[in-house]
């Protein structure tokens, strides 16, 4: 275990206070002990675990994180968020991801763009997990291209009409309450956002997914249809959600990297423990060919790289201070990281590494959608040529 500040000078990137070391203590031993033995039969099946979600809130409490005391939250930062995410991880990352939309697409977004009446009628049963918050931007012909959305809401006297269907939303039949992107004007570049809750006539629930991976967390489309939404649940102004929507990315980047970071490490243990003091072939421990002293050495060094930008980044995010270079930066490295980690360890173990057995072909699979989900790689590329073009005066 990393030593807390309190017992040396040296500045420590992953735990920089006594309250972060606490925190990365009490999620490890909760997710080892409650989330590793339940996430291959919650995958097999593609349940999720109410019950433990629960738990989350009951036991370890790690929900408001970023909400101020005042408030009824933690008062907490990106890095121990970061912590939190990475430490699920390693045990169940389709678990975890439906943690990160209740905390982060749904509390974090909400809290920083919600006003006191606001707060006072959602921040409770959120943050008490009574009730599961997800976030309704993806639509079936816009995912990167979030402009390009149909979903419209119409003013009608005290309430706004919305018609659309969005698309892979995480916990979308399990949550009660979304923050919801929508048009008021169809060919306008802007967005207005709103706090809709499941049980609004006009809200269904289209088709759940089948996945390759992360499939303890369900995934469905939701549909409105002449859904209407009382006007003191607009949040902030009309047509001024893409300011919410880019502050709320930062912080979910680096969660999504942050899950890529807890996959490599549970990766790389097992490798380890294979390697060195189980598997042996010509009569010498596997740890031992030079075949398998590449792929795990790599693994190592490219998973502390990774994890060193990604703490880094955090400690500088907050709701006032933006970064997408770096966010869009530690997600890139973070998540093309664990697909190669996750897959070095299938090899590793061989045969063993491709049979269920052992959950490394789970975390791969697992992995690979964090290449995909709150932006793809492909548009992290094109943000951090656009910052650097800005940059460069171009």
């Amino acid at each position: 275990m990393i030593a807390s500040n309190s017992n040396s000078h040296q500045i420590d990137l992953f735990n920089p206070t006594d309250a972060h070391l606490s925190l990365r203590e009490s999620v490890s031993g909760f997710a080892e002990k409650e989330m590793d033995e339940q996430a291959k039969e919650h995958d097999e099946h593609e349940t999720f675990n109410s019950g433990l979600f629960k738990k989350l809130g009951a036991e370890l409490g790690i929900f408001g994180i970023t909400v101020p005391e005042k408030d009824g939250g933690h008062g907490l930062d990106a890095t121990a968020a970061v912590i939190i995410h990475e430490e699920m991880s390693r045990f169940d990352p389709g678990f975890t991801l439906s943690y990160l939309a209740h905390e982060v697409l749904f509390v974090n977004n909400f809290y920083h763009s919600s006003n006191a009446d606001q707060r006072k009628r959602y921040l409770d049963k959120v943050i008490s997990a009574e009730w599961i918050g997800g976030m309704g931007m993806t639509e079936p012909g816009a995912g990167t291209d979030v402009l390009g959305m149909t979903t419209h809401a119409v003013k009608k006297g005290d309430r706004y009409v919305v018609n659309g269907v969005k698309q892979y939303i995480t916990n979308g039949s399990i949550g009660q309450v979304f923050l919801l992107y929508t048009k008021l004007d169809k060919n306008a570049k802007k967005m207005t956002s709103f706090v809709v809750e499941s049980s609004y006539k006009g809200f269904s629930v289209g088709k759940k997914e089948e996945k390759m991976g992360m499939r303890s967390s369900p995934t469905t489309q939701l549909v409105f249809e002449d859904m209407e939404i009382p006007e003191e649940n607009l949040l902030g102004d009309e047509n001024s959600a893409i300011t919410h929507m880019m502050r709320n990315l930062e912080i979910e980047r680096v969660t999504l990297a942050a899950q890529s970071i807890g996959i490599a490490r549970r990766c790389i243990d097992i490798m380890c423990d294979y390697s060195v003091r189980h598997r042996e072939a010509f009569g010498k421990k596997l740890i031992e060919f030079g075949q398998m002293q590449r792929m795990i050495a790599e693994s190592y060094a490219d998973y502390s790289a990774a994890r060193a930008l990604v703490y880094q980044v955090a400690s500088g995010l907050s709701p006032e201070v933006r970064n997408s270079l770096g966010a869009a930066s530690a997600k890139l490295v973070a998540t093309q990281m664990a697909e190669r980690v996750s897959r070095n360890a299938i090899q590793v173990l061989g045969g063993y590494g491709y049979c269920r057995e052992y959950p490394v072909e789970r975390l791969h699979r697992d992995a690979i959608l964090l290449s995909i989900g709150g932006g793809t790689n492909e548009a992290m590329q094109k943000n951090i040529a656009s910052d650097l073009k800005k940059m460069w005066g171009g």
